[in-house]
């Protein structure tokens, strides 16, 4: 089964953010990849110094750009994680994926995003949920959603988004490769 784009991305560059200095492209169109050891990205103390297993698919374009609904759903969660790292606006939607429920968070988003949904509202497939954030309202991160699926739903509009490398194997178990629905976006 294929789904719509969450981010329309025009020649995308895959990151490589598993060294200590990551090095970013001259370009908004980025791929930062899910279950990737980043060692020197998560310095804030949000992450405490030892979360540094990527649980979702980052992917980068301009502030502003769409941030789409890759199939029909419903949102449960909406709200705001301030902490210099964390996701800023963000939503958390039910879907379904090989006909169980799947929890989407859609993170870095723009303060317009969030008030237009409450939990309860449903949305159809590829419809624009949101924006991306700029810096000052995305947790202070270069423009980008960060995508990351769940078969658990979150009791609040939060998901670690890095775990701890021991946590790594069980975070697997619980947070699918977003490529399930992204497609084969990178190898």
């Amino acid at each position: 089964m294929s789904f719509h784009p969450v981010v329309l991305q025009h020649e995308p560059v895959v990151l490589d953010l598993s060294t200590n200095a990551p090095v970013f492209p001259d370009t908004p169109w980025t791929i930062g990849r899910y279950d990737e050891v980043r060692p020197g990205l998560y310095t804030q103390p949000l992450f405490g110094g030892a979360r540094t297993v990527h649980m979702g698919v980052d992917l980068g374009a301009p502030a502003g750009a769409a941030v789409h609904a890759f199939d029909r759903g419903t949102i449960v969660h909406a709200g705001y994680n301030p902490a210099p790292g964390d996701y800023g606006h963000v939503l958390v939607a039910r879907h379904r994926l090989d006909g169980r429920p799947v929890y989407a968070l859609y993170g870095h988003l723009s303060a317009a995003s969030v008030p237009r949904w409450a939990p309860g509202h449903s949305f159809g497939r590829g419809e624009v949920l949101g924006w991306l954030g700029d810096r000052a309202e995305n947790g202070g991160w270069t423009p980008h959603l960060h995508f990351q699926l769940s078969w658990d739903r979150p009791d609040t509009h939060d998901m670690p988004g890095a775990v701890h490398h021991d946590e790594r194997a069980e975070a697997l178990e619980r947070y699918p490769d977003p490529r399930r629905v992204l497609g084969p976006i990178y190898s």
